[in-house]
């Protein structure tokens, strides 16, 4: 057992790296923990400065270029843990750096705007839908939460990796988004159109706010169009990682049965 005190300065440091932005920042790692995780990580071609693993938690075995490796007891391995039923794998990776200019985009461009989200079950639920719509990329604007907090990891499930993802500043955003011709649909309660009425087959950028205030004047005002998504009942508002989901499948359906450069769609909202 390489590690068994709750008080080794190794244990110490996982928990600032797990709990502190400042300190994910200064030191530019971040933590993964769970072994189906790790291995998105390490797929998507991240290498772990360290892996820790408790022998009386851990199954399955791990493969490629890991780092350095250390056990850990079961004790230990709670202290350092974010999960409430940890696998006994958990691993310290440098934080990916991603520019705009790096981006990759398909023949038909299709990205996720979300801005000024602040809870990390929302931001890895976005990232989950962006993946299973195979979105190009995922851009957040102006955030509230730390894209590398250890809860949009484990809210992502993995997806995290697979999806390219940056933080940006909106103007920046706005600005590089024209640059590549997107067509920005924002999602807004005061939208013109119900979202199935609005053609998402050409290259797009679907841009959604948190429910609390929706989308800024800055997005409401420079988007190309705006939509809605039809309220029946008494609340006025949807979860953004909801909202986001019915965009991008709506977009998945569209492309699914349409030439991007075709009518404008006729539907229902």
């Amino acid at each position: 057992m390489d590690i068994a005190s709750l008080q080794n300065p190794r244990v110490k440091q996982l928990v600032r790296l797990r709990e502190h932005k400042r300190q994910r920042l200064v030191d530019g790692l971040f933590i993964v923990e769970g072994l189906n995780e790790l291995k998105a990580a390490i797929d998507s071609g991240l290498k772990p400065v360290s892996i820790y693993t408790a022998p009386d938690l851990a199954l399955g075995t791990l493969t490629g270029e890991v780092g350095e490796k250390l056990t850990v007891s079961r004790e230990v391995f709670q202290k350092i843990s974010y999960r409430e039923n940890p696998d006994g794998w958990l691993g310290v990776l440098p934080i990916p750096r991603c520019e705009l200019a790096d981006l990759g985009l398909s023949e038909n461009p299709f990205l996720l705007i979300a801005e000024s989200i602040e809870k990390p079950g929302n931001l890895g639920a976005i990232l989950r839908t962006a993946d299973a719509a195979g979105v190009d990329a995922v851009i957040v604007c102006d955030p509230r939460v730390d894209l590398w907090n250890p809860n949009v990891v484990r809210a992502s499930r993995g997806t995290l990796f697979t999806i390219p993802i940056l933080a940006v500043e909106n103007q920046i955003a706005l600005d590089w988004l024209r640059s590549k011709q997107l067509h920005i649909l924002a999602s807004s309660p005061v939208g013109e159109k119900g979202f199935t009425q609005v053609d998402m087959r050409r290259p797009i950028a679907i841009v959604v706010g948190t429910e609390d205030t929706g989308l800024s004047d800055f997005w409401l005002k420079n988007a190309d169009e705006c939509a809605t998504i039809p309220m029946k009942g008494r609340v006025n508002s949807l979860n953004v990682s909801i909202a986001a989901a019915l965009f991008a499948y709506e977009a998945v359906r569209q492309r699914g049965s349409a030439s991007p450069k075709g009518n404008p769609i006729q539907g229902k909202s």
